[in-house]
């Protein structure tokens, strides 16, 4: 079994219809390489800035060991993983709110006939996080499921003993701030 297979029997409940098409339909939009990104889980084109709905991906600055021994910043890792993802599966998204700045997306992704959800893909393969609300709570609670099971499997960067979930990172940093510290 491919790697692309795994994902796929992993991501049985997402899967959308498999009609592709090369435009994308009203209320949709193209998600094409070139755009700007960010973070792995966002990005900026024509001015404006988009995020992935119920994702965090690991933070810019934050690091893993490899199996080298050798540092390595997570967030670039995410980073370059969501834009292999954006060349190789050609996205398709949808606007779900806007907050200040930020438009929140559902994208989906075409992996041969089948459409897949863009968030659930990279967090199935260990590259991205189910975002936690305030409550400690996830945003979206099934990629919550599917980030336990890469997380069991030790996908992505889940192979590493010392990556850290980003939701603890930010989760220390609100603390320390509401403290004064």
């Amino acid at each position: 079994m491919n790697a692309w297979q795994g994902i796929t029997g992993t991501l049985v409940a997402s899967v959308f219809s498999a009609s592709v098409c090369g435009a994308a339909p009203d209320g949709y939009f193209d998600l094409r390489p070139g755009v700007t990104l960010e973070t792995g889980d966002s990005w900026i084109e024509e001015g404006h800035r988009y995020r992935l709905y119920g994702v965090q991906t690991c933070l810019r600055g934050t690091t893993y060991t490899d199996h080298t021994g050798h540092r390595r910043d997570c967030g670039d890792a995410s980073l370059a993983v969501l834009a292999a993802y954006i060349a190789d599966t050609h996205p398709i998204c949808a606007p779900i709110s806007t907050q200040e700045d930020i438009t929140y997306v559902a994208c989906y992704a075409t992996i041969g006939t089948d459409r897949l959800d863009l968030a659930n893909v990279l967090i199935a393969s260990g590259f991205a996080f189910a975002a936690m609300r305030a409550d400690g709570l996830p945003q979206h609670a099934p990629y919550a499921v599917v980030e336990q099971s890469a997380r069991e499997r030790r996908a992505g960067l889940w192979q590493f003993d010392d990556v850290q979930h980003p939701a603890i990172v930010l989760g220390r940093a609100r603390m320390l701030a509401g403290h004064g510290q």
